[in-house]
């Protein structure tokens, strides 16, 4: 973990309620695909949690979906203003697991830390199928930017509106994907839904309310088959096998 001052250069909206935000500053501590970063914003008392979806040296990329007050505060923070940033927090996701066939599978917002770890897996060599689970066409965001990454990309929404009808598990099953290993973001039920239908191991990135992102406070604790994990600190990246639904 490191506490570092990053500058917003962009801050727009990719949907009406899903914005991207990218900010110059100290992206050391970011080693994995999967790990997050907490956001101090004026006025709240509590940090925001925000998954990287892109760094590099001297540059990060977050994608923030507007859900309550602090969310919709940080829309209207524009280009230049600096933010008090924890940076480096949680465990990613390990790509030495990910076979001769990785599948990424993100819902919602859960889509962004999968960018930077497609791009991880095609610089291992890796062909890299992506499924991307929305609820309507309006909500879709960087399915292009996998595509031009080189990925093989598959998006289902629920009302069907585009892509295959129905939630990723129907694009997975209908669109038959050959994978041997997963790596998966998104909202619990989808989460769950996926590990119910598919055989193969993977890795899944979990969401939770967060008090200081960092492992202690104890506030994000979750049950696994090792015992207690808390998902800022041992997450948010857990694997399959040891997931207590």
């Amino acid at each position: 973990m490191k506490q570092v001052t990053w500058t917003i250069t962009e801050n727009m909206p990719l949907t009406p309620d899903t914005y991207r935000l990218r900010l110059a500053g100290d992206t050391e501590a970011i080693t994995a695909p999967g790990q997050f970063v907490n956001l101090k914003l004026s006025g709240f008392y509590l940090r925001r949690p925000i998954s990287v979806c892109d760094w590099e040296p001297g540059a990060a990329t977050l994608i923030y979906k507007v859900l309550g007050h602090g969310t919709a505060a940080m829309t209207r923070l524009p280009a230049g203003t600096e933010l008090d940033v924890l940076t480096g927090l949680g465990n990613g996701y390990d790509t030495s697991l990910a076979g001769e066939r990785p599948l990424l599978v993100g819902g919602g917002v859960g889509v962004p830390p999968l960018y930077k770890l497609a791009k991880a897996l095609l610089a291992e060599g890796k062909p890299v199928s992506v499924v991307l689970g929305f609820n309507t066409a309006d909500e879709i965001f960087y399915a292009d930017e996998f595509r031009a990454l080189g990925c093989d990309v598959h998006v289902a929404t629920a009302d069907g509106s585009a892509g295959t009808k129905g939630f990723v598990t129907t694009a997975i099953a209908g669109d038959g994907i050959d994978f041997d290993y997963f790596y998966a973001c998104g909202p619990l039920p989808m989460l769950r839904a996926l590990c119910d239908s598919v055989a193969q191991d993977g890795q899944l990135s979990f969401e939770e309310r967060m008090g200081c992102g960092f492992g202690a406070c104890m506030g994000c604790s979750c049950k696994t088959k090792y015992g207690n994990k808390r998902i800022c600190k041992e997450g948010p990246v857990l694997t399959k096998g040891e997931i207590i639904w």
